[in-house]
């Protein structure tokens, strides 16, 4: 294909995924499930970007604001070394977001109006690890140091981006990680099989040889206190995520054998990676009937979880209407679409059903059954509620139930006690327009903040509390410290 042919690529060639191997295969296993594109079908996709006067995938659906168009042309040209730096410039990880993210820019594309998007993560996924391969990315330790320290609580996506963005403006940066190691919910809420941990092993490990220091098993405010970390950095900054489940309600709650969906993820994923979990603690869906309650990405992980353990049945269970299977009108490009998505996972085993709604688990002491209905979405008081419908009530068969209904809140802190920081309405860290706490010097970002959310929209906000961090360190005298 050449440079005329490219010209028309958008009109005459279709979207290609790279899909997934065979099921029965991956279901013996936790390896990733995703192929990745060959050197053909790369030059494909990158060929269908349109080069577009206003690059919506850009300028609207990227929370990072990757230069898109950019990328695909030369990832196109097979001129891997600019296309990583044109990469980089904006997203410090694409070999994260380029495996896990659900791809708004794909639902801004312009293409996207009449035909299949670009298949822009994968392209991304592509121009990082062909850049690798090639061994372009290697550690690049900062030229100077401003001798400024930054102390870094939490090692997820948004403080893996602070520290990252500090470190190469010269700041040294400690990230303190309560977990045996870092990486946060992509290391210990996303399964193996959407991200291997080598993944993330490789980049902390560019990051140690470029400078950052990571102390794993720390928890501040228990092992460590805000005095230990002002007497000894300039600025903390807060990035420990969104950990408050949001609960069930309903007789029965009791019982034992009913989880929520991120411990029961956090242990596959300890034991996968070879770390100690007790017997007594182990949740495990073998031999079991399971219900997932609750319908988004986090219901999906667990469905392929239970179902790689041997679990018997798999139930998916959501409250909200099916969406449907085309873009609705509801959401008109370039906003995200209410949509049906298809995981993997789903495409493995189990059974979806929608407008369920939980009313009780039954058990002696442990669950067996879990009894709901059908319900129906009406606008009453001016908003949407669901109401039961009569006659609809069903049991099924579980002896393992995941709660999988989002976040609440950051939860209980002892750090953000210690410091007495204001939160908002919702229970999140309250954070200033300068992107500080009530708390002088220390500043929040991520989930903690926002709520949860993608981690794309996490590694953004971490790269802009950064930028805020840098101008206050410069507006600012060094702290003096203890050592």
């Amino acid at each position: 294909m050449n440079a005329t042919d490219r010209d028309r690529a958008f009109l005459e060639l279709p979207r290609e995924d790279p899909g997934y191997r065979p099921k029965a295969e991956r279901l013996r296993d936790f390896r990733a499930v995703e192929r990745r594109l060959d050197d053909a079908a790369l030059r494909r996709q990158s060929a269908r970007c349109m080069d577009c006067g206003i690059p919506f995938c850009h300028a609207y659906g990227c929370p990072l604001g990757n230069v898109i168009p950019e990328f695909n042309a030369l990832a196109f040209a097979e001129r891997w070394r600019d296309a990583l730096e044109v990469l980089h410039a904006t997203n410090p990880f694409p070999e994260f977001t380029g495996r896990i993210c659900p791809a708004p820019c794909e639902a801004a594309c312009v293409v996207g109006i009449n035909a299949a998007a670009v298949a822009i993560r994968q392209v991304e996924l592509e121009i990082i690890e062909r850049a690798i391969e090639a061994g372009l990315v290697r550690p690049r330790p900062p030229l100077r140091r401003l001798g400024r320290r930054v102390a870094i609580v939490g090692s997820g996506p948004a403080g893996l981006a602070v520290a990252d963005r500090l470190n190469r403006a010269g700041v040294e940066v400690t990230v303190y990680e309560s977990a045996a190691r870092p990486g946060g919910v992509l290391r210990y809420g996303v399964p193996d099989f959407k991200l291997e941990k080598w993944v993330i092993d490789r980049r902390v490990q560019w990051m140690r040889e470029e400078g950052v220091a990571f102390e794993c098993g720390v928890e501040i405010g228990r092992d460590l206190s805000h005095r230990y970390l002002r007497g000894r950095y300039d600025a903390i900054v807060l990035t420990g995520g969104a950990r408050e489940p949001r609960d069930l309600r309903v007789p029965g709650r009791e019982l034992e054998g009913i989880h929520f969906a991120l411990p029961y993820l956090t242990q596959q994923n300890m034991l996968n990676g070879g770390e100690t979990v007790p017997p007594s603690r182990v949740i495990s869906a073998r031999g079991k009937h399971v219900v997932v309650i609750g319908g988004g990405d986090t219901g999906s992980d667990c469905v392929g979880t239970a179902l790689r353990q041997g679990a018997v049945k798999v139930w998916q269970f959501e409250i909200l209407p099916q969406p449907p299977r085309e873009r609705s009108p509801r959401t008109p490009w370039p906003l995200w679409p209410e949509q049906l998505r298809e995981s993997s996972s789903h495409q493995e085993g189990g059974e979806r059903r929608w407008c369920v709604t939980t009313k009780a688990f039954e058990g002696q002491g442990r669950v067996r059954r879990v009894r709901c209905a059908l319900v129906e979405w009406r606008t009453e008081g001016g908003r949407l509620a669901p109401v039961e419908l009569p006659g609809t009530e069903f049991t099924v068969e579980a002896e393992l139930v995941l709660l999988c209904m989002g976040f609440a809140g950051p939860g209980r802190n002892l750090l953000v006690e210690e410091l007495g920081l204001q939160r908002d309405e919702r229970g999140y860290v309250r954070r200033l327009a300068d992107g500080m706490t009530s708390g002088q010097a220390v500043f929040v970002a991520g989930d903690m903040t926002q709520g949860a959310s993608l981690v794309v929209r996490a590694m953004a906000d971490g790269i802009a509390v950064a930028r805020s961090v840098l101008a206050f360190l410069e507006r600012t005298p060094p702290a003096a410290r203890r050592e």
